[in-house]
């Protein structure tokens, strides 16, 4: 049976942004029509934020925060208790202190259920505040670069590049993977998007589909790209 995951920032909509009107109701329909889970790194309030608690309630299920916070509509179905060790709290601030970006909004290491959100401009930045650290990201790859020395250091724990400005720290295996225990041998899972690289917070979803063949991956650069892909998805059914 074919079911569909999607990634929410970058691939539902913009980055921490709203939802398209018009993308909107073809995305309710389409859920209609189809088994239909998220998973970000996002918690609830943010994802209903940007995607309605509507459109939220006709998803079979939400794995949030990467899915260790998996809910059924307003059901909590699931929710890990892991915290941020002390010690990898102090590798983060040093980091924060030596980044040359010089913009700080607050809110650097945010706790999530079962992970941490870090972010060198914070997580209280204003659109302006994102759009420039974006700027300045393209021309050094900056969090490419902090994932890779935490994962490197923090062997037991996982970095992972996620949206525009934040990167996903949880225990090792915690990553959107782990939702694939969740899904049958005869599933056949459409997965997608925006983060499917090397330390982008997708790609471990990505892998486990490939290495488990259950399915396929799709990699989209905007909630546009995704739109297009659905609708050659109901062209090919009608």
């Amino acid at each position: 049976m074919d079911k569909f995951i999607f990634d929410v920032d970058g691939t539902l909509t913009p980055s921490r942004g709203i939802i398209n009107l018009e993308f909107k109701a073809f995305f309710n329909s389409f859920c209609l029509m189809n088994d239909v889970y998220l998973v970000t790194g996002s918690d609830k309030p943010k994802t209903v934020e940007q995607i309605s608690e509507l459109t939220y309630n006709l998803c079979k299920r939400v794995y949030q925060c990467s899915g260790s916070d998996v809910w059924e509509g307003k059901v909590n179905v699931s929710k890990s208790s892991w915290i941020l060790p002390i010690d990898t709290r102090h590798w983060l601030e040093n980091v924060l202190e030596d980044s040359n970006f010089s913009i700080r909004t607050g809110n650097h290491i945010e706790h999530r259920t079962g992970m941490v959100n870090f972010s060198i401009v914070g997580r209280n930045a204003n659109m302006e505040d994102r759009a420039k650290y974006v700027a300045y990201e393209e021309s050094n790859n900056e969090r490419l670069d902090i994932a890779r020395n935490f994962n490197n250091f923090f062997p037991a724990l996982e970095a992972t590049v996620g949206g525009d400005t934040g990167i996903d720290i949880g225990p090792r295996g915690s990553d959107k993977s782990q939702i694939l225990k969740d899904f049958k041998e005869d599933d056949t899972i459409h997965f997608y998007g925006d983060a499917i690289f090397e330390n982008g917070n997708d790609k471990p979803l990505a892998d486990a589909l490939e290495k488990q063949q259950l399915g396929f991956s799709h990699r989209v650069n905007s909630w546009e790209h995704t739109w297009e892909k659905l609708r050659e998805h109901f062209t090919n059914r009608t």
